[in-house]
């Protein structure tokens, strides 16, 4: 029994030695850091490495996690299974486009690059080295979202508001690249049907590009999301409504909380007194309404996205966020500062 036992034991550690993943991070920025963090709390990854080409910041890093710091982006490929690209967008394309062409495992902070040129151009590299890539859309994996994605379907119509107090970390671009492409690539997600329109306006306030813009985005099968975005708020919000036959869903990413509203036709009154009816009028049902705000689990979002990438590489699967998804936002946000510009005399 005993040796059975030590068999038991011997097989589980080496397949678990046997699929554990080399990752290093390029990047070691503010959001690098918390990647780093978070690739430490994953057992199946053994974290190799980082490299950043900021010599001071470099070495800070080091010392704060204790961790090997790599003197080139091309020793740091060379020696991993995944590359976690954590820099400035501007470098996106370089660095995974080296990683690719070694055959190595990408994932890949949004927006997945700099342009939609860039990002189908990737996309033909990543196609030819038959590796996954995965995009870090992390509201994909934000709590409420995940519990409420599985009361989602075929929304009607769908109201976002990401609003955030003035930061100037990230004014080099405009707020729809931002902010806003986390609202796309949800909106993107849950509307399974093409774009028909879009609409948009924007206003630069504090800086060179649009700090606030909304956004109308129709599409072929009636659904219409109304998309609103500002960095020069007084309060943070992330708040998502999607709306659908008979149903209300409503999502707080920043909160991390959900609200599900249905209507249920009924032939009769209801037992309990206090129940919620709508009534349509004569010669129509009545409708009974229940509000339901579930429990939502929390989780590192960064986390679990980053754990979802290695089971995909294991398991030879699709990633939740494909390189396809991100170059898809990064498309439609193009297409908004498109009308934008064109609004504003630019084009």
């Amino acid at each position: 029994m005993k040796s059975s036992l030590q068999y038991a034991v011997k097989t589980y550690l080496c397949t678990k030695i046997y699929h554990m993943l080399k990752i290093g991070v390029l990047g070691a920025g503010h959001l690098g850091k918390i990647h780093i963090k978070c690739i430490k709390a994953i057992a199946d990854y053994e974290l190799s490495g980082f490299y950043d080409s900021d010599e001071e910041n470099a070495r800070k890093v080091e010392e704060e996690f204790g961790i090997k710091r790599f003197k080139s982006l091309e020793d740091l490929i060379d020696t991993v299974d995944v590359v976690d690209i954590v820099t400035p967008t501007i470098s996106h394309f370089d660095c995974a486009s080296r990683a690719l062409k070694k055959f190595k495992n990408v994932f890949i902070e949004k927006p997945i690059v700099t342009t939609p040129a860039e990002a189908r151009e990737l996309i033909e590299i990543a196609n030819e080295a038959n590796v996954k890539v995965q995009v870090g859309h992390v509201e994909r994996f934000n709590p409420a979202f995940m519990h409420a994605r599985e009361s989602i379907s075929n929304p009607l119509f769908i109201e976002t508001h990401r609003l955030a107090m003035f930061n100037p970390r990230g004014t080099d671009v405009p707020v729809i690249l931002d902010l806003m492409i986390h609202d796309i690539d949800i909106v993107l997600s849950v509307v399974n049907s093409n774009i028909k329109k879009i609409s948009a306006s924007g206003v630069s306030v504090v800086s060179e590009t649009p700090d606030i813009s909304n956004a109308r985005i129709e599409f072929d099968n009636g659904c219409v999301a109304n998309l609103t975005a500002s960095r020069i708020s007084l309060k943070n919000m992330r708040k998502s409504r999607f709306f659908q036959r008979d149903a209300y869903i409503s999502v707080d990413f920043l909160e991390k909380s959900v609200e599900v509203v249905r209507m249920q036709d009924i032939d009769r009154e209801p037992e309990d007194p206090m129940a919620m009816v709508l009534d349509l009028g004569e010669g129509k049902s009545k409708k009974l309404i229940s509000i339901d705000k579930p429990e939502v689990n929390q989780i590192n979002a960064i986390q679990t996205e980053l754990k979802s990438f290695y089971e995909s590489i294991v398991n030879n699967t699709t990633p939740p966020v494909t390189i396809n998804d991100g170059y898809n936002a990064l498309d439609v946000a193009y297409k908004i500062i498109d009308k934008i510009n064109a609004s504003r005399g630019l084009v």
